[in-house]
């Protein structure tokens, strides 16, 4: 399951990701917002880290303007490692190297087609593990979350 999510500036795209999503054939739950109106990006980023933090979500995808404000909210629940992405090679290396569980974009700052290539880049790269894994459970230990 992904928990989805956006703000009102990241609306239009996370409708878009649904639907993309849906023809891949992966499941997901919308944790809001559910429309173009102005809202607070933090209350919707929270809610879908929150799932993914609990294990109620294996993975997040989170829009809003820039794609900023909603990973430094992912990044304050425990396990949760959202990176924010502008290019498929750092969506795919955001998995390969640091395991994020979370991706976040901007629907200012990224093409529809790029944010395309990013979601099937992310979910379909693993985690290399190797040296990468004592430096993601550095992550967490060196913070408690």
């Amino acid at each position: 399951m992904i928990a989805v999510a956006s703000d009102h500036a990241g609306f239009h795209y996370k409708e878009k990701v649904k639907t993309y999503l849906t023809q891949l054939g992966q499941e997901f739950r919308d944790f809001g917002t559910d429309s173009p109106a102005s809202v607070d990006y933090p209350d919707f980023a929270h809610a879908a880290s929150q799932a993914v933090s609990s294990g109620q979500c294996e993975l997040g995808i989170i829009v809003c303007g820039s794609g900023i404000g909603v990973s430094i909210v992912a990044n304050k629940h425990k396990g949760v490692r959202a990176a924010a992405c502008e290019s498929v090679t750092a969506a795919e290396l955001s998995r390969r190297h640091n395991n994020a569980n979370v991706l976040c974009f901007g629907e200012r700052l990224v093409g529809w087609g790029v944010a395309e290539d990013m979601i099937r880049a992310f979910l379909s790269t693993n985690f290399e593990a190797g040296r990468h894994t004592q430096r993601v459970e550095k992550i967490h230990s060196l913070t408690g979350r």
